[in-house]
């Protein structure tokens, strides 16, 4: 009889200790691992004065890896840029390839294939405004910084494009547009 009682009460003692309910939750090996102990993202949270989990960061911060943008979204802002930003990405084929690339993706459809602002937006009626020609002469001889400061913060009706687009990206497409849509026109 002995020989069945300990077996018997491993067995029991293996099914008391499985009992998982929101009350009860048995007996469990690192419950700490399997069960998060830390709040949930949507739930109320009595640590922070306001009571909500996801708070916002810290007013100022900036993510790692990025480098905020030092001007504003102003005319002033767009010609300063003009006037200090400098590419640093070299025009050679392939980052002009990438620009087009890009070009087509993030642009062509309001800017148009040929940057004459005649894009599909604008040619089907489902954007009343006309958006800006990249290839006049107030575009041809504006410098490269602006174009990448439009993209970046936006310009009259363009939306910013700086969240969107990453800022090397940014550079091949103003590449693009300042080596090979300008330079078509002006042929």
């Amino acid at each position: 009889m002995k020989q069945y009682l300990i077996p018997a009460a491993l067995v029991l003692l293996a099914l008391v200790s499985c009992d998982r309910t929101r009350n009860q939750k048995g007996y469990e090996y690192f419950p700490d691992m399997a069960h998060s102990l830390a709040y949930e993202t949507y739930t109320a949270n009595t640590v922070f004065a306001n009571g909500i989990t996801d708070q916002l960061p810290v007013a100022g911060t900036i993510p790692r890896g990025i480098i905020p943008f030092q001007y504003p979204a102003t005319p002033e802002g767009r010609l300063q840029a003009g006037k200090d930003l400098v590419c640093p990405t070299e025009p050679t084929a392939a980052n002009l390839l990438k620009g087009k690339e890009l070009f087509t993706r993030f642009c062509n459809g309001c800017h148009g294939a040929d940057g004459s602002g005649k894009g599909h937006l604008f040619t089907s009626g489902k954007f009343a405004i006309q958006p800006a020609s990249l290839i006049n002469e107030r575009m041809t001889l504006a410098p490269i910084g602006e174009v990448y400061h439009v993209i970046t913060m936006g310009f009259n009706t363009m939306g910013a494009h700086g969240p969107q687009i990453r800022p090397d990206d940014r550079w091949l497409i103003s590449l693009y547009v300042k080596n090979e849509l300008q330079k078509k026109t002006n042929q």
